[in-house]
This record gives C-alpha cells, structure tokens and sequence, in this order.
C-alpha cells in the first residue's frame, strides 16, 4: 500500500507541478558562486567559476520514465555552451531509479547519450539528507524566493549569469522547450 501511494503521489506532482519563475530579480542572500560540489569523477567543482553564465542544474536518473531527457540536454548543452552551463546530479531520492556507482552512472550517460557536461556525485536532492547545492535551491533564505524542492527526476533549476536563482522547471518540461531557451537567450 504504501509502495501505491509513494507512485500515485509521484504522478499527481509530476502532472501538477508548474514552471516557477522570479518576476523580480532578488539578489540571493548566500552567494551562489560562494557553492561548491564534488564531481562524478571525485574533483571539486567550485561554482565561482561559472561566474559570468547561465547554469541549469538537474537532478537525474538513469532509470526513469525521464532518462532520455540526457539526450535533449546534451543538445542544449552542445547548442549553448556559449553561455550555459550544465550541471547533472545523479540521485536515487525517487523510486530508487539511479542505484548504480558514480562509475555506473557515468558510463551509462557516455554510452547513451554522450553526456559531455558536467555531472556531480550521486548524492541527495531532496529531504534532511539533501546536498548543499539543493539546500540553497530550496531554500529562500538562501537563493532569496524559491522554497520548491524536486518533485520528480529531471528537474530544472535555472541560474542567471549574475548568480541568481530565477526559474524551477518540473520533469515535463523539456530541456530543448522555448520556456528554457527563451530565458537563457537573454
């Protein structure tokens, strides 16, 4: 029974979840770029140098109903590397849909979908144990609005060029969709 509620909640917030956007740019009261994380391959990644980009941050999966969003963002991430960084999270936090290694989880993205951006140590996106990057995503005493944690795998999170969280997008909404693009063209 239990196992029935987690799916059909997962559903209800998968469907119902929306786009939220900050109409009115708040500068964060923890300096985004003050961040840092460890990578899939065990270097840290100190996100001060993404100072000057767009970075859209997504918690993945390599065995969810989502995974072949890797392809779309792959393509977002070839289309716009110019002014946008990607960043994966691998995570198990949603029907356990990612139980693999680092290793595993890199090697799947390579071999299927040529993933070349950055993607992070597996590591909690949601809950007491959430990593400290998706503490200041949702966190609005840390990014200044936004208290909206992921409610599925690939989520979105859109940070502008100045460090500032402006946009959560909800596992629907596709990486190559002109809700996305139109807010990195700016």
């Amino acid at each position: 029974m239990k196992k029935i509620y987690f799916y059909l909640s997962a559903i209800f917030a998968m469907l119902f979840t929306t786009t939220k956007a900050q109409e009115k740019l708040v500068t964060p009261p923890v300096d985004f770029y003050s961040l840092s994380f460890i990578s899939i391959n065990g270097d840290t990644v100190n996100f001060d140098t993404l100072k000057g980009k767009y970075v859209l941050i997504v918690n993945t999966a390599s065995k969810c109903g989502f995974t072949k969003q890797f392809k779309d963002l792959e393509e977002l991430n070839q289309k716009y590397k110019d002014r946008l960084v990607l960043i994966g999270f691998p995570s198990n936090d949603f029907g356990q849909q990612d139980p693999g290694t680092n290793q595993e989880i890199q090697e799947f993205c390579q071999i299927n979908y040529g993933v070349s951006f950055q993607m992070m140590e597996k590591s909690s996106v949601k809950g007491e144990n959430k990593n400290p990057v998706y503490v200041w995503l949702t966190d609005k005493s840390k990014n200044g609005w936004n208290e909206q944690e992921p409610v599925w795998n690939f989520c979105k999170y859109l940070i502008d060029k100045e460090g500032r969280l402006v946009a959560f997008f909800p596992s629907k909404v596709n990486p190559m969709s002109n809700e996305i693009i139109d807010k990195i063209s700016k």
